[in-house]
């Protein structure tokens, strides 16, 4: 696989999940970073973190990732994130995104904008958007983007849906699970199944891919009005937490080699899903 020299930009939280083993590194634009770096696809995190212990650890483990965090803010007013999440039996997770934080205040620069313009894709999802600043802050780099990679990423209470459709309105391309599709479809009044929603969405929001990830099953890409399945279910992992992030960049890796069809089925050829 050919990947871009040109650093891909991920904006949005950077947190600790805690969870009832102990916590880890998290944050889907932290965790699509981290792997996409691993593929060794150049890219930055744009974040905000706390001036405390918290935050001091978390630098330390995107230098053990070898991550680029110069674009990663730090806040001497809010503390580092913290999600507190609780996995169920069949492995369903619930989650307590604590606010606010130091990433719910990430600040507009022309050192962002530049670096935002310069680079092949911007990869943003709604739990960011939960706070004026860094919506506002979110809502002016969009403008400057080449490429928009919505992570859709609902996580209740924290969004609304006229923030979302808004985010949908700016993206090119698109990922969801099948509860979000069946959120989003209810708002517009569609029905949910996918062979008529993903084209469906793509029409109405002008979007040039979907990607609908469905656990188990797998997931369905619709981009040039062709749809691309799995066929089989999906790469094993070990862990639920981070495993979608993980997909998303495997999927965006691969997004400017060429056609789906050419790179597709390597998705699934092999257990690829890990988190950091």
């Amino acid at each position: 696989m050919t990947q871009s020299f040109t650093p891909i930009i991920c904006f949005g939280e950077s947190l600790w999940d805690v969870l009832p083993a102990g916590r880890q590194p998290g944050g889907a634009p932290y965790l699509v970073a981290v792997h996409l770096h691993r593929l060794g696809q150049p890219v930055r995190l744009v974040s905000r973190l706390g001036r405390d212990e918290l935050g001091t650890e978390l630098l330390a483990a995107m230098d053990a990732h070898g991550l680029d965090h110069s674009l990663v803010q730090h806040s001497p007013t809010h503390l580092t994130g913290v999600v507190k999440a609780n996995v169920q039996p069949g492995h369903d997770t619930t989650y307590k995104v604590v606010q606010p934080v130091a990433w719910d205040y990430i600040r507009f620069s022309e050192e962002l904008r530049a670096a935002v313009a310069g680079a092949p894709m911007l990869v943003y999802g709604s739990l960011a958007a939960r706070t004026a600043a860094t919506r506002e802050t979110l809502y002016r780099l969009l403008q400057h983007a080449t490429f928009k990679v919505f992570d859709v990423n609902l996580r209740p209470p924290h969004y609304t849906r006229e923030v979302v459709k808004y985010l949908l309105r700016q993206a090119d391309f698109v990922k969801l699970n099948l509860a979000e599709l069946a959120e989003i479809m209810a708002w517009l009044g569609q029905p949910a199944a996918e062979t008529t929603a993903l084209p469906y969405l793509a029409a109405h929001f002008d979007l040039q891919a979907l990607c609908l990830t469905k656990g188990a099953a797998g997931a369905t890409l619709w981009t040039d009005n062709q749809f691309f399945s799995s066929d089989g279910g999906a790469p094993a992992t070990p862990d639920t937490i981070g495993s979608s992030d993980v997909f998303l960049a495997e999927l965006l890796a691969h997004w400017s080699t060429g056609p789906p069809a050419t790179w597709w089925p390597r998705l699934w050829a092999a257990p690829v899903l890990a988190t950091p």
